[in-house]
């Protein structure tokens, strides 16, 4: 009788721990990740998109959450519109260097702030699931705003998946291209990941027990949330970014991106790149890869 209570303890306390941990990693947080340092060699390009004459837009999402975006219009004008989705516990400012080198290469910009950010409404983080249906909202009020536009959507990390996610829902045809940079192909695998790796706790039954709480919660489940999939129901042109040695989204996930979508596609790899700092390392590379895409389907 009493090993029963005790295994009753234990399971109780496991269900508390998977509990706890679900709201660290899915829950609205106010830690996010540090923006550029002034010695960063992208500092630069940062500060001068925070300096520009922003323009503040929102949105409002289908579940009543008001969300705002940067817009910054071209120096040329020009119908082409580039929207940057920014990665996980980040905020606008950190993925300012990007808004910047789009901006250089001659597009409108319009960076929102995705979700449950600490930046934004909402109290749990979509992992790109979510965000799908807001960047798709963003998408309709650049149209509604000019019908003439044209749409390239880029992202890095949860950004990239979120990319991906939006790719397979029907489209405007003002959508004209996809770029993802280090994104993962689904949430299951991500976490059981970096749960794996970084705390060598086995997916069984962690992982299970998250996307249980994920459904209870915020609505999905993280075998839902799949970009793999969304990429099979993609027909517009995608170019894939990562990084050789990243250990955050392991690299081996865009080979499985990249086959899963029947589109016109790019990979770009970038050697000695770890997460989300493939423009960092190669930044030249980088830009010329992004401009030729660009400019072949924007």
């Amino acid at each position: 009788m009493i090993i029963l209570w005790i295994l009753l303890i234990l399971l109780l306390l496991f269900l508390l721990f998977s509990l706890i941990t679900f709201f660290v990693v899915e829950h609205k947080s106010q830690r996010v990740i540090d923006s550029l340092k002034p010695n960063h060699h992208l500092y630069q390009d940062s500060e001068k998109f925070l300096a520009s004459d922003l323009e503040e837009r929102s949105i409002r999402t289908q579940d009543g959450l008001k969300l705002y975006a940067w817009y910054l219009p071209a120096e040329v004008q020009t119908e082409k519109t580039v929207i940057v989705a920014d990665g996980y516990h980040s905020i606008r400012a950190r993925f300012a260097a990007y808004g910047w080198l789009f901006h250089q290469l001659g597009y409108n910009v319009l960076i929102p702030a995705y979700r449950a950010s600490a930046e934004a409404a909402g109290h749990f983080i979509g992992f790109g699931w979510l965000d799908r249906d807001d960047y798709l909202r963003w998408m309709n009020q650049l149209i509604e705003q000019d019908s003439s536009v044209k749409i390239a959507m880029f992202g890095v990390s949860m950004g990239a998946a979120s990319a991906m996610m939006v790719s397979g829902e029907p489209l405007p045809e003002q959508v004209k291209c996809f770029i993802a940079d280090c994104g993962y192909d689904n949430v299951w695998n991500e976490i059981a990941f970096k749960a794996q790796h970084d705390f060598h706790l086995p997916a069984f039954p962690l992982v299970h027990l998250l996307s249980f709480w994920s459904k209870i919660f915020a609505g999905y489940d993280y075998k839902e949330a799949s970009a793999v999939k969304q990429l099979e129901k993609n027909t517009r042109p995608f170019l894939f970014i990562h990084g050789e040695e990243d250990v955050f989204v392991p690299t081996e996930m865009v080979h499985r991106n990249f086959a899963a979508t029947s589109a016109q596609k790019e990979l770009l790899l970038i050697e000695d790149a770890g997460h989300a700092i493939a423009y960092e390392t190669a930044p030249e590379i980088y830009r010329e890869k992004v401009k030729d895409f660009l400019k072949k389907y924007l």
